[in-house]
């Protein structure tokens, strides 16, 4: 058994001026209130331990565009022509060393699970390795030699656009049917992977097949790019008379299991069905606000009954604080009001809501039978000095996450991965021998 001492703790929904937790097998056994003097033999985590952060929207890939899209400027749409040139670089090889990478950069910023949205399936040009899975098995590889949990969103990726054939480019994306893909996105028994399903886009997935998707994967966590771009909203509006989120509904997509990434540009009646209907919602705000996607109804979506959790999307930075500080910020600007967020609705949105949305309900949370996963954060650098601890995470950053634990061992210490090493020595390496 390990015991950990945390100078404070977020219990609950609430911060507690010191805690001590116990752990076996990787599973909290036990906490106890105990502020003061932390006892002889535990292992003290100094500073405000969160839960680990849920990363709930990743695509690993992205990571090897950070810093080189922005030249000219350009949109959503021109951005998507250099990640499309990225992809044709990848294989199975490839795809291990930079996902290693990525997840290892995100265990040292705090991130404990990720659901990578994976839809890079197949080869360039749209053949198929020996091992059908081989590009989805370099992505569960990395995440255990990075030391966290993952919920694979294998993803049904069957059009260029709506009533638009597949691009050369798109062609390694898609299995070619719902039923090729059922039969090659098949589960997988594994305590620390779930494998999930997504939809693409409605631009990527007709009409028919989102309905066979829906009841074909009853009970697994699915995700679905919604409303992330106008664009996407007009052209389902001229080919269904609807909008993305009225045809999930009326398909049978939408419910608890259900996560709609990005919803940016959503109407009342979207807010209202997405609400009801208890879908999740997750924003990705440093992703939104790099492509110039916009700011989204984040507020109106909560108060309607959606589970609000974040994802780094594309990787502009991986910084769950940062994520959650930039939601609440986005609310400011868009609505000229401070406050949109408590804290403990940002700490939620990156903890307990983010595993719900991946499939691990009982995790997310310090408390006994959950998954003990810890994030310590500094209350004494030059970022955060001064701050009271329950606001913390309006100031802080990744770089002050001193301590993460994930399933009962440290994986990460400041800045330095357990395992790995040097972070930014295997980025480097990796995305180096991509573009070279």
């Amino acid at each position: 058994m390990t015991t950990y001492w945390c100078e404070y703790a977020w219990l609950g929904s609430t911060l507690v001026p010191g805690a001590l937790v116990e752990v076996a097998d990787g599973v909290v056994t036990s906490v106890t209130e105990r502020s003061g003097t932390p006892p002889a033999g535990a292992h003290v985590l100094r500073g405000v331990v969160f839960p680990g952060f849920a990363n709930a929207h990743s695509h690993a890939f992205h990571r090897a565009l950070r810093g080189r899209t922005h030249a000219g400027g350009g949109t959503f749409w021109t951005w998507r022509q250099g990640m499309y040139r990225l992809a044709s670089r990848l294989d199975p090889d490839g795809y291990l060393k930079l996902a290693t990478a990525v997840y290892a950069e995100m265990a040292v910023a705090g991130v404990t699970v990720v659901g990578e949205f994976h839809y890079l399936h197949h080869p360039p040009g749209g053949g198929r390795y020996a091992e059908p899975n081989a590009m989805g098995a370099a992505l569960r590889e990395a995440a255990a030699a990075a030391g966290i949990r993952m919920t694979l969103l294998d993803t049904l990726y069957l059009t260029g656009g709506i009533d638009t054939p597949l691009l050369p480019e798109q062609q390694r994306f898609s299995d070619g049917s719902v039923e090729a893909w059922a039969e090659r996105a098949r589960p997988m028994a594994d305590l620390r992977f779930i494998r999930g399903a997504a939809i693409h886009s409605v631009r990527a997935v007709p009409r028919a097949a989102i309905a066979d998707v829906a009841s074909t994967v009853e009970g697994w966590p699915l995700h679905v790019h919604v409303s992330e771009q106008p664009a996407e909203n007009e052209a389902c509006q001229a080919a269904y008379g609807m909008s993305p989120v009225a045809l999930l509904a009326e398909s049978g997509a939408l419910g608890p299991s259900t996560t709609a990434v990005h919803a940016t540009h959503l109407s009342d009646r979207d807010i209202a069905a997405l609400g009801s209907s208890r879908t999740a919602v997750c924003f990705c705000p440093t992703t939104e606000a790099d492509l110039a996607d916009g700011i989204g109804p984040a507020r109106e979506l909560v108060d309607a009954g959606a589970p609000l959790s974040l994802g780094s999307d594309q990787h502009a930075v991986v910084d769950p604080l940062a994520e959650a500080r930039a939601l609440e910020h986005g609310e400011r600007l868009r609505t000229g009001q401070r406050g949109r967020f408590a804290p403990e609705e940002l700490v939620g949105a990156l903890t307990t809501a983010g595993n719900a949305a991946l499939g691990w309900p009982d995790a997310g949370t310090i408390g006994t039978g959950a998954p003990a996963d810890l994030v310590a954060v500094r209350l004494d650098s030059v970022r955060t000095a001064g701050s009271r601890p329950d606001q913390v995470l309006y100031a802080a950053t990744a770089s002050d996450v001193h301590t993460v634990v994930s399933n009962g061992v440290v994986v990460a210490e400041d800045g330095h991965h357990a395992r790995l090493g040097d972070v930014g020595r295997l980025l480097s390496e990796a995305i180096e021998e991509l573009w070279t």
